[in-house]
């Protein structure tokens, strides 16, 4: 019984050596696709607040190149007011509360992408792309093209529209191997979204929690 403890306890011990949380903070920079128009952010550095008024963009952060091995990620989300279910499919159309972007680069690209802009990074030809989304009307867990990304990107549904508060893990390397076929590459970019211009509608959300493992 005591070396099972102390097993375990070794266990928790090097799993949590291995977690690599993720502030928000300063890192993070805020990408508009318009200059009249962006959601709103607040970095509070263990969470992130968002108002998002009939607006879209993101923000992002370069991963710290010692979690670029990552194979999983969690984080705890929260909705106030949501946009209706939408089309996440159709370009143009598809509004939704939040997305977590999660970028992957081949080791020799992202030593050689180091600094380079979100727009430079999600038109490299061979960016990866897993976006896990909180909106929609699809079931959840369902794997939809990406109507902006191409073949390069993913969506993943985790939940519909609507509002609540819901805490996420999610196997990075077995979606990637789902998506994309093979191993994952080096995870080097992280980004947060809001997208309620289409519906001319408001999201008010926050993340918080972001871990990376």
């Amino acid at each position: 019984m005591r070396l099972a403890l102390s097993t375990g306890v070794m266990a928790l011990a090097a799993t949590m050596a291995s977690a690599s949380p993720i502030a928000f903070d300063g890192s993070w920079k805020h990408q508009k696709f318009s200059l009249f128009s962006g959601n709103d952010y607040a970095l509070r550095g263990g969470a992130l607040d968002m108002v998002s008024d009939a607006s879209v963009s993101l923000l992002y952060r370069a991963v710290p190149e010692t979690a670029w091995q990552a194979s999983n990620a969690s984080w705890l989300w929260q909705v106030s007011q949501s946009v209706p279910p939408t089309d996440l499919a159709l370009k143009g159309g598809d509004d939704r509360n939040l997305a977590m972007y999660f970028v992957f680069l081949p080791q020799a690209e992202a030593e050689r992408a180091r600094g380079s802009r979100v727009t430079r990074l999600l038109s490299h030809e061979d960016v990866r792309v897993l976006v896990y989304v909180w909106g929609g009307d699809h079931a959840p867990g369902a794997f939809l093209d990406s109507p902006y990304l191409g073949p390069r990107g993913k969506t993943v549904v985790l939940r519909p529209a609507g509002t609540g508060e819901a805490r996420e893990r999610v196997d990075l390397a077995a979606d990637f191997a789902r998506a994309f076929g093979g191993e994952r590459t080096a995870l080097v970019g992280l980004a947060v979204s809001g997208d309620s211009d289409d519906t001319n509608t408001r999201i008010t959300g926050r993340i918080s929690g972001l871990t990376l493992q």
